[in-house]
């Protein structure tokens, strides 16, 4: 029984996996066009269908039937389009080199409408070389191969409306699980904060930190985009107010999550003869092991256990606070004076809002697998905003926009398009003069490899290469070990779904699996005879030409971009503590304009952590001053903690009246945030009002300091048990860390590329504060 439980549930876990379900469908389009070639005894068309429906799934994205089917015809409609420009100049090579290079860098900018429509420029650019590979031996051959690609295109693409109509749920559960699994890592990462001991690498933690954010808010950001697609104009089914739930409820975990209520050093310092904070540690190491379950809840479709553990942790917590407070009353009283409460107040006003926070996180925790556990039986009556922002362009004007929104020197997509055309360019002359009649799997290997990032690319073409080298010998053994048609046909097929489900996670393998597939399919063509030196010499100069063009064309160095990047990371901050301000006044309610602003902050903090990982990874003379960017990173983090919390806490202060002081405060942060992004967007544009902005910021700054004192320590006039003094104490720690934040500001505006002195005393100036 216990058995037979246990493969129901990996069966219902492997159906709600990307991988398998893309592998599957892989499958079942292969498998049939092999049967029926097989029964239509096709030998050289065989391969053209092949090509036709690898092009189709590389144009595949997660969205409903109805998106699915939207992006299959415009897929369709740019196959036709690169079939004609083929047959059209393929008698003279050096006019379809010019059409090619020309079309690389059209679909290339058409990128940067969004995924959908980045998928479908690659698949439809990797057909043109197909069909330029299909008519290298003559125009007849093209005319030939070509209709054969369209229709293996044609095939997949029913294969994937039909596939998207029966199971749409299996993407969106693939995805929620993904994200509570990365907020549950997120969790255990955040716990280490909170452990009481001395000359521990807190700094080290909070950069680990900010690095996994990124991905947390990269999880978040596909499973909205997961149920954007789904979400049509009537009432979703219940199964998709679920998902809605589930994801909203991953929302308020991040952001409580995400909340600092104090440096935890000061905590540590504070309460280093107890174990209040190794209870919290535990509760929040707890929600992480629980978040980590809700994960594989989701993918089984089946109920965690959690067994009270956690409850019981927090029953513990909350007796370990309780006794800092009696111990804290009776300090008070045997001091009978003013300053030891008010040095122990601090402190022990963070760790209640901190135990706050962690029970309740414990409780959406609860409430997060089903509606229905908090009493949410109906959408219309739940008061819950479920509207989600779709960023896809709606009609022609605003997709034109976008795309000439990129037409600017600094523009990420027009450096790649530029950048690959040239290298689609050169792989062509080095085909030309070579005369390889294999020679335009150097283009592929081109359009495989090349990213907008130089990191990206390095890695991408290391893992291609591998993966080549990989699926030649296993090629060659099948081939060897296994002469018999039907057994390789087999084979071929495996290949072809292990490609498409493991292409995104594991590019190595999938390489291997591809270049499997396609070293079997010239073997059933009779065509195999020198296929594989001539693919592993053809890997190797298209990697050599992508690797030259990403340094050489256009490279963008991250460390060109990031004063923009830091720029909206501040701006978004304060929109951010903007709509956190109008609901302390209004009364808490997760409506659409504060989510937006929330995700932005999130957004605008992770691409500076995706731009300082792949910094990381670039050659050193180009770096820049990382390690400045590193500290702007660890210090933004933290000022974004100190915002979470004010929104996590918004329940406790709604519809009540803030003081003067705060409200004044409140302002002055917003003002400063606003201008310092300002001077950072003038260094971007090399503008001459760094310093009339830095005139202009200082003031506020100083007022910010005035209003709390020296480090963001509350005076001893403050009330602490005012409504906001919350507020006004996460404020404070927002003081503290903005003066920071805009040293680091200024040190690279006054010295944008410093030496390695420069950076060794960046992180010195850092570390003594």
């Amino acid at each position: 029984m216990v058995s037979e439980t246990s493969w129901k549930l990996s069966g219902q876990r492997a159906r709600n996996h990307e991988g398998v379900t893309r592998g599957a469908r892989a499958f079942c389009a292969l498998a049939a066009v092999l049967a029926f070639g097989w029964w239509a005894q096709w030998q050289t068309e065989l391969m053209p269908v092949l090509l036709g429906v690898i092009a189709s799934a590389l144009t595949e994205t997660d969205d409903s039937w109805r998106g699915r089917l939207r992006a299959q015809l415009l897929a369709l409609g740019c196959f036709c389009l690169m079939a004609l420009a083929v047959w059209a100049t393929v008698a003279t090579p050096w006019v379809l080199m010019v059409v090619m290079a020309g079309a690389a860098f059209a679909l290339t900018l058409l990128g940067a409408l969004g995924e959908r429509y980045r998928a479908v420029a690659f698949g439809s650019l990797v057909l043109f070389i197909y069909a330029a590979l299909a008519a290298h031996t003559s125009q007849v051959a093209a005319v030939q191969a070509t209709p054969l690609m369209l229709g293996g295109a044609v095939w997949y693409g029913l294969v994937s409306v039909v596939w998207s109509a029966v199971m749409p749920r299996a993407p969106v559960r693939y995805r929620l699980a993904r994200l509570y699994a990365v907020l549950g890592e997120y969790l255990r990462l955040k716990a280490l904060l909170l452990e009481p001991v001395r000359e521990t690498d807190l700094e080290g933690r909070r950069m680990a930190l900010a690095l996994h954010n990124g991905r947390v808010v990269d999880a978040l950001n596909a499973a909205k985009e997961s149920l954007a697609s789904r979400i049509g104009r009537g009432a979703p089914p219940a199964w998709m107010h679920t998902a809605m739930h589930q994801y909203l409820a991953a929302q308020d975990l991040h952001e409580r999550a995400s909340s600092s209520h104090e440096h935890y050093d000061l905590l540590a310092q504070s309460f280093f003869h107890s174990d209040v904070l190794y209870r919290c540690q535990r509760v929040l190491t707890l929600l992480g092991e629980q978040a980590l379950k809700l994960s594989v809840a989701i993918q089984e479709q089946s109920w965690p256990q959690h067994w009270g553990v956690t409850s019981r942790a927090i029953e513990d917590m909350q007796a370990a606070i309780a006794h800092q407070d009696a111990s804290a009353a009776t300090d008070a009283a045997a001091a009978c004076g003013a300053d030891a409460p008010v040095s122990s107040a601090r402190p022990l006003r963070s760790l209640h809002a901190l135990g706050h926070n962690l029970t309740a996180m414990a409780g959406v925790f609860a409430g997060a697998l089903s509606p229905r556990e908090k009493g949410v039986e109906d959408t219309a009556d739940s008061g819950v905003d479920y509207a989600l922002l779709d960023r896809e362009p709606r009609t022609l004007g605003d997709a034109w926009a976008r795309v000439r929104a990129q037409l600017h020197a600094q523009s990420p997509w027009l450096r790649h398009s530029v950048r690959l055309s040239l290298s689609l360019v050169a792989g062509f002359v080095v085909m030309q003069a070579t005369a390889d009649p294999h020679g335009y799997w150097i283009l592929l290997t081109i359009v495989f490899v090349s990213q907008p990032q130089y990191a990206a690319t390095q890695m991408r073409l290391v893992q291609r290469a591998k993966g080549t080298a990989l699926g030649l010998a296993l090629g060659w053994a099948a081939i060897q070990l296994f002469p018999a048609a039907l057994v390789q046909a087999g084979f071929l097929v495996l290949a072809g779904a292990l490609f498409f489900g493991t292409r995104h996670t594991r590019y190595v393998l999938a390489t291997a699996a591809i270049t499997t597939l396609l070293l079997l399919g010239f073997h059933q063509m009779g065509m195999a005879q020198g296929v594989i030196l001539t693919r592993l010499l053809d890997t190797a100069a298209g990697c050599l030409i992508a690797a030259a063009a990403s340094w050489l064309v256009l490279p963008h160095w991250q460390s060109r971009q990031w004063p923009h990047l830091a720029a909206q990371v501040l701006q978004t901050q304060a929109l951010y503590l903007r709509e956190i301000l109008a609901q302390y006044q209004t009364g808490k309610r997760d409506h659409l304009v504060y989510r937006l602003a929330r995700r932005n902050a999130h957004n605008a903090d992770a691409a500076l952590s995706h731009s300082y990982s792949a910094m990381l990874k670039e050659p050193l003379r180009v770096r820049g001053n990382a390690a400045v960017v590193g500290n702007f990173l660890r210090l933004s983090h933290t000022q974004l903690n100190y915002l979470s919390a004010l929104g996590a806490q918004r329940a406790s202060g709604a519809l009540e009246p803030m003081d003067d002081a705060t409200q004044q405060t409140a302002r002055q942060l917003l003002v400063s945030l606003q201008h310092l992004a300002g001077e950072l967007e003038s260094a971007q544009q090399q503008l001459p009002s760094a310093a009339t902005t830095r005139a202009r910021a200082a003031p506020a700054v100083a007022q910010v300091l005035r209003e709390f004192g020296p480090l963001g320590v509350l005076p001893p006039t403050a009330h602490a048990t005012a409504p906001h003094s919350l507020m006004a104490a996460q404020l404070a720690l927002v003081g503290k860390v903005f003066p920071q934040l805009q040293e680091q500001v200024w040190q690279l505006v006054d010295h944008p590329l410093p030496g390695p002195a420069g950076s060794a005393a960046a992180v010195g100036s850092v570390g003594q504060r």
